[in-house]
């Protein structure tokens, strides 16, 4: 008998399913392969769980129509795994296996499996001298203990190197490693530095960009012992590591390691409850930290990894900040080249010693938008209400003129309904832009832009240049920058979002690690703001504790549990009619929601918080609904996230 996941999106299938094996299929089938399954009159895809000799089923069993293949791809940890986070997100396992296993193809699977390199030697403890109890944990991970983490990275922090000892640490001690990052900029730097310190071919790097042959002969080389150390993208945190004894996630705040598919894990919550199902060691690493993180260390789950500040001080720019909007436009500077006095200065100074100058614009392109000068309210077309923009003229020496960005009239002239003011400003200044104004501000300095729009830059060199970026896409300067000018802060600081202090503090961050020590950072925001403060103090633990005291007091994830429902409004009410929740749940709602791409007609959305000790009986709830829904063939889908990342 072979216990099988057959692929059906249903929630009342969400259960393995009994098929006898065959004599002529009984050498061809274990535990881990995929086969296939006539289920509903239809041949279907699945997975076998198990092997059995006995079977809860009173009838007769069907019996296995096929053997895909004999290669074991689902072990029994990931299993374990995949059934534990599709009932932690009311999902299916169906939908988590999806997200585990690459599609299959052959020629990988006829390549012999090579033998695991020998174990390294333990890692030099150095690099992590700078923190207190940094040896200790490398000591802890060699020796197999599960020991947990929140490390915040010093600045400037050859953080790469860092993890790269970790893995070394695990395999020195016989066991395997896992580590998640963003995007693939962070994993080349990441596989890069695991190269240089671990034995060759005890690595497998799992991009989501790489081509299907090329991204499952390396699951394989996981799956099959050869390689003990996966690095990887947000779809790694399932990756089949033999004997795990370590999972990292670094910068655990980035909305790219939150899954866009049913069931919508996020990276961070996958590994830390690998970790506890595994009973390994687990560190989630960044230059700053979320509220989620803070939570692990208040309850006690992992422990802090920080410098003392005399570390801390000798390690960090020097970061100053403005005062307010009204300063700014008292400013010649910065009514002429959007750079107040001290930004000027400071990168003056760094281009005349020879160093790059960064400087941060939330947004990509030219001018997404315009708003009224006075009083910052968005400008509206007064035909039809749509944004006004400008773009760029087309041709040297044109000239650019604010017109709708619905129906494309101009607008020769500008009353605010709010103020009666009658300048306009733009809202976010696209990297674009922001280049053009630097290259006249210092005319003679080489201008870069690195972002989605332009292309993504790895590296620049050591020399004097300025290079503007978008957050996440700041390339490494050769040596450090000299400075860095963080532009737009309020576009960041005013967003209507539950995390935009937290975002706005790890961007920030991220930006000031890279530059040199000595260098200077200059942020463009109100010193008295609580985010600024953070800043200029170099204390993302700080607001971190204050984010999650907040969202305590006013209910909100991390300190309770929250799901999401959306859909039409009657397919809602039938949901909450069905839906039984747990004692005390909070039923918010409903607000109007933006269709999504290929669905039409009204939509709404309701938020349900509960606990969070309530937070698998909410699941449970969810799912048994969805459930009755599927069972009595529902048309219209009801989608439920938990613990979204966005909450407006």
């Amino acid at each position: 008998m072979a216990r099988v996941v057959v692929d059906v999106p249903l929630a009342h299938l969400d259960r393995p399913f009994d098929y006898a094996v065959p004599d002529e299929l009984a050498e061809q089938v274990v535990a881990g392969c995929r086969v296939r399954v006539r289920f509903a009159g239809k041949l279907l895809d699945g997975v076998v769980l198990e092997l059995g000799d006995s079977t809860d089923h009173t009838g007769k069993l069907a019996p296995l129509a096929k053997v895909v293949s004999s290669e074991p791809v689902l072990t029994p940890e990931v299993a374990a795994l995949a059934r534990s986070v599709a009932d932690r997100y009311a999902g299916s396992m169906t939908d988590v296996l999806r997200l585990a296993l690459p599609p299959r193809r052959a020629a990988p699977e006829k390549r012999p499996a090579a033998d695991p390199p020998p174990a390294p030697p333990l890692p030099d403890p150095a690099g992590f001298a700078r923190y207190p109890t940094g040896p200790q944990l490398l000591a802890a991970v060699a020796g197999g203990n599960p020991a947990r983490a929140v490390w915040t990275a010093l600045p400037g922090e050859d953080w790469p190197a860092r993890l790269a000892e970790l893995c070394q640490a695990a395999l020195s001690g016989g066991r395997g490693a896992l580590v998640v990052v963003p995007d693939g900029k962070d994993l080349d730097r990441l596989a890069a530095a695991t190269e240089a310190r671990l034995p060759a071919g005890s690595v497998a790097v799992l991009r989501a960009d790489a081509a299907p042959d090329t991204r499952y002969a390396r699951f394989l080389t996981a799956a099959r012992g050869s390689a003990q150390v996966v690095l990887g993208t947000r779809g790694a945190v399932f990756a089949p590591v033999r004997d795990l004894g370590l999972v990292v996630v670094w910068d655990d705040g980035d909305d790219l390691h939150a899954e866009p598919r049913a069931p919508y894990p996020h990276a961070r919550d996958v590994l830390v409850h690998r970790a506890h199902l595994a009973s390994c060691a687990a560190v989630v690493a960044g230059t700053a930290r979320t509220a989620e993180a803070a939570l692990l260390v208040e309850s006690g789950w992992a422990h802090e990894l920080v410098a003392d500040r005399a570390t801390l001080r000798a390690a960090a720019p020097r970061v100053q900040a403005l005062g307010s909007d009204f300063e700014l436009a008292r400013d010649p500077a910065a009514r002429s080249a959007r750079l107040p006095t001290l930004a000027f200065d400071a990168a003056r100074k760094a281009l005349q010693a020879g160093a790059p100058v960064l400087v941060q614009v939330p947004r990509a392109g030219y001018v997404p938008s315009l708003v009224c000068d006075r009083c910052r309210a968005p400008a509206r077309c007064p035909h039809c209400a749509g944004p006004l923009g400008v773009s760029p003229a087309p041709g040297p020496g044109g000239t650019r003129i604010a017109a709708c960005r619905w129906c494309a009239r101009p607008a020769a002239t500008f009353e605010c309904p709010h103020c009666s003011g009658t300048k306009l400003r733009a809202a976010v200044v696209g990297e674009a832009r922001t280049a053009e104004e630097l290259g006249r501000a210092f005319p003679g300095a080489a201008v870069r832009v690195s972002g989605s729009r332009s292309g993504v830059l790895a590296t620049v060199p050591g020399g004097p240049a300025l290079v503007v970026a978008t957050p996440g896409a700041e390339p490494i300067a050769d040596g450090g920058y000299g400075a860095a000018l963080l532009l737009d802060s309020w576009a960041l600081l005013g967003r209507a979002d539950l995390r935009a202090g937290e975002e706005t503090l790890r961007r920030w961050a991220n930006a000031a690690t890279l530059v040199r020590a000595g260098g200077q950072v200059v942020v463009a925001a109100d010193a008295g703001h609580p985010v600024v403060q953070a800043l200029v103090r170099w204390d993302p633990a700080g607001l971190a504790a204050r984010e999650l005291a907040d969202r305590r007091e006013l209910g909100f994830p991390p300190a309770t549990r929250m799901a999401s429902l959306s859909a039409s409004p009657a397919a809602l009410a039938d949901f909450l009619e069905a839906l039984r929740l747990p004692e005390g749940a909070d039923v918010l709602g409903p607000v109007p929601e933006p269709p999504r791409p290929g669905q039409e007609g009204e939509r709404e959305r309701y938020l349900v918080r509960v606990r969070r000790s309530d937070g698998l009986a909410l699941a449970r709830a969810l799912h048994d609904v969805q459930g009755v829904r599927s069972a009595r063939k529902v048309a219209e889908h009801v989608r439920v996230q938990l613990d979204p990342l966005e909450l407006a």
